[in-house]
């Protein structure tokens, strides 16, 4: 069994930083590529960021050059650093992992139970 938790979020100023973590637990064999996504009241649930094996990196164009996606392949662990925050950003972002087990070879997604990120003043 494998599970996502997630942390980071909370509520920042126009301008500022969240650093926001998705660590991964259980019976892992690979991890292959890791997503952020996220949705506001509303809206679609839309892709922000990943990030491949061999760091290969894609970006949506709203958070390009705002946002730093990277990984830590010793700890399972995803990271999504947000710098410039604006209000549009606001919504709950949600990790995604595409995860072999070891006990066997077949690909899964597995998500994050989703973090509040508020950008106000």
């Amino acid at each position: 069994q494998v599970q996502l938790v997630e942390s980071g979020g909370g509520l920042v100023q126009p301008g500022g930083s969240l650093r926001l973590s998705c660590a991964a637990s259980g019976s892992i064999f690979n991890i292959y590529t890791m997503d952020w996504y996220r949705q506001a009241p509303g809206k679609q649930r839309d892709l922000v960021a990943s990030i491949s094996r061999g760091m290969s990196t894609n970006y949506a164009a709203s958070v390009k050059g705002r946002f730093t996606i990277s990984r830590d392949n010793a700890k399972n662990t995803l990271y999504l650093q947000m710098n410039s925050l604006k209000p549009e950003d606001t919504a709950v972002y949600y990790c995604k992992m595409r995860i072999t087990a070891i006990s066997g070879p077949v690909l899964k997604d597995y998500w994050g139970q989703g973090t509040q990120v508020t950008v106000s003043s």
